[in-house]
Parts: structure tokens; sequence; C-alpha cells
């Protein structure tokens, strides 16, 4: 089978577990944890890192600290892993879904339509208008590690009190090359930014997220919450509600490791999508979706686009019969308003993402995908 993405273990993994295992460091202190948090910070320009226990969690906490509260919506967009949403459903607020563009992100030109014409601001808050509800915050969320531009939207957003949390949980690597934010790493725009260490992401701890913030009072409180808010670790008093959302130290190692061949990661991703578009672009039905030009993209996942009536086959069916040819791919994230939990929720102007997740498959990316598997995958499509 040719995995859909799997992680490359290859550096200094080993050794700085072992050093865990051996020195009996590895719950959630330890050194790789400090050094994990700074080398993610110096990489991505942040002041601030803050270990967490995976993505979801990160995203828990910064929506938590952002001032979100019960009663509150949030504007996500419908085409994303389901993570950001439901951390907006763990804070008590609700999600109001909005159409996605061509790369797959937040559609900005119809979010500032509906800020400007469906809202109104007043006392220094965002009512939706239908609703009557503040709206604190947007969670941007860079699909496929392409950036969502984010130039018009963050003045807007400031003058309206609204908040940004970014999900770059795909995004690590990711850089801004012109506009107001040229040279930014994804996640170091808003109030806060989340990173995902997934298995399939493009460096893994297993599991494990951080919390980018130039911040420093809300990374201090990042890492008060996230360690169960201990006010006084030896006599066990807690003045608030934290969680138990710290990344333990083993994982962190495996963070450092992984951190150190990112540079090598994200050159075979440049080579792995240039490879499919230099074959799958010249067969008549097929493309792979395009990057924004506005950012150095990591390539996380290559993204199949379809015409149907011109290849012969829709997605289901290329899915299946690669699938039969030990080929591991899969849909687009299906749309989230359409999911059971949130259709009662509110959408605006949602059209672009179902004809995405209709006509999109996702691609083997591996890092570690070989070019025998490539031209593999590329011999299949072909037929």
């Amino acid at each position: 089978m040719i995995p859909l993405s799997v992680p490359s273990l290859k550096g200094n993994e080993w050794k700085y577990v072992k050093e865990c295992i051996d020195t009996e460091w590895v719950s959630s202190a330890g050194k790789y944890v400090d050094l994990f948090e700074q080398k993610i910070a110096e990489y991505t320009g942040s002041k601030y890192a803050i270990a967490c226990v995976n993505g979801t969690s990160a995203l828990h906490v910064s929506l938590r600290l952002a001032g979100i509260k019960p009663g509150d919506e949030v504007i996500v967009p419908t085409l994303t892993f389901i993570a950001p949403v439901n951390a907006v459903t763990y804070n008590g607020a609700s999600p109001v879904f909005m159409d996605v563009d061509e790369y797959y992100n937040l559609d900005i030109d119809k979010t500032i339509e509906f800020i400007q014409t469906e809202t109104v601001f007043k006392n220094g808050i965002t009512y939706n208008k239908q609703t009557d509800k503040c709206i604190s915050a947007i969670i941007p969320v860079h699909m496929w590690g392409n950036p969502v531009w984010l130039d018009e939207l963050v003045p807007l957003c400031l003058d309206r009190n609204i908040v940004i949390v970014e999900d770059a949980s795909e995004s690590l690597g990711s850089i801004y090359n012109r506009g107001n934010y040229k040279e930014y790493h994804t996640g170091t725009i808003g109030k806060s930014g989340c990173l995902s260490f997934n298995g399939n992401k493009i460096i893994t701890t297993g599991g494990g997220g951080m919390i980018l913030t130039d911040d420093e009072d809300l990374a201090e409180k990042a890492s008060y919450l996230t360690t169960q808010a201990k006010d006084d670790p030896v006599r066990y008093i807690h003045n608030d509600i934290g969680y138990n959302f710290r990344l333990t130290n083993i994982q962190a190692a495996l963070g450092v490791a992984q951190l150190e061949q990112l540079p090598n990661f994200l050159k075979r991703k440049h080579e792995i999508l240039h490879k499919y578009q230099s074959a799958i672009n010249n067969i008549d039905g097929l493309i792979i979706g395009d990057a924004p030009t506005y950012a150095e993209n990591n390539h996380w996942m290559n993204l199949l686009q379809i015409n149907s009536e011109i290849y012969g086959e829709d997605r289901e069916d290329l899915m299946h019969r690669l699938d039969v040819n030990n080929i591991q791919t899969r849909p687009a994230w299906a749309p989230i308003h359409l999911q059971k939990p949130y259709q009662v929720c509110q959408t605006y102007r949602v059209e672009k993402a179902e004809e995405l997740v209709e006509n999109s498959l996702c691609l083997p990316s591996s890092t570690n995908l070989s070019d025998e598997d490539l031209a593999n995958v590329i011999a299949q499509l072909n037929e």
C-alpha cells in the first residue's frame, strides 16, 4: 500500500527518546518540552510557543483566552477538519459557516461582505443581525498548507473588535512572500495561532500541538491553563479551571528531532508537487490544485481536481480503483455545515466548498514517498 501521509522518522528521534527513557523524564516535564517550544518559536518567528497535547487542545485554549464566551459566535470555514469547529463548541459558542476560495481556504471576500452587510457594530461589539449574538472571533484555517490571505481581513477585524485565531495545523513551513505580512509564518498574524503535530503532519510528535503568540500575558495564561491551573503545585491550590493539556517530554523529544529535518521535508514536498504537476496536468480532466502565489507553501497535501465528464471517472470511482491498486487516497473534508451536530447553525453563501469536495481527491504526499511510488500513482491515473 502506498499510504496517504505517514511520518518519516530517520533522524535523531530514537537518540532523544532514549535519553528521556534513560533519565526517566517521560511525562509532561523535562528539557525537551522547553526546547521544542523554544525551537518552534524561533522557527516561526513567534515570541512565545506553548506546547499542548494536540492541535485541538491548542485551539480550545486559544479561543478561551481570546475571550470567547458562551453564547458568542465564531466565523469558521465549512471546509476544514472538524477540530476548530468543535473547539468553538467546547467554549460554549456557535459557529457561523463561511464558504471557501479556490485554495480551499476561508473565502475572505465573502467573510468581509458578511461582516459589512450582515452585522452591526455597537458599544464596541459586532452583532449578527440575524441572531443578535456577539461575533467575537474568526478562525482562518490554512488548508493543506495554503496560507489564507489576511491583508484586508485583519484591519476590519481590528475595527470591529473581532479576534483572529489562526488554525495553522497543516501549514508549518508556509510563509507569506508578499503583502502586509511578507515573511510572516502562518499562525503569527492573529492574536494566536495553533499548530498540530499529528502523525500525518509535516513533522510529528505522534500527537501534539502548539500555541503561537506574541502576547506575553496570553502565553503565561496558556501555560497556566494547560498545566491544570496550578497556583501552588506543592499544596495543589487551583484558582481557575485548567486542563491536563501539556505535551510530554518524550513526545517533545520526537518533535525536536523532526524539526531538525524540516528543511529536507519541505524540499521533498516541493519535489513531489512538481512531479505530480508535470505529469498529471497533462492528463485530460485532471489537474493538481494550485497553491497561492503570495506565499511559499509547505505543500503538505496534494489535491487532485477531477473533471469527471472529461476524465471519464468521478471521485468515488477513481478512489475505488486506486484503492484496488494499493494506493491510499481520500476525499477533502466533508462540509461541516451539513453534518448532524451543526446543521442548525447559520451559513453564508456556501457554494464553492461543496463543488470542491465533490471533485477533489487527496493524493499520497508523504515525505518518504519514493520516485517509484510516485510513478506508480501517476501510471494509475493515466489508466
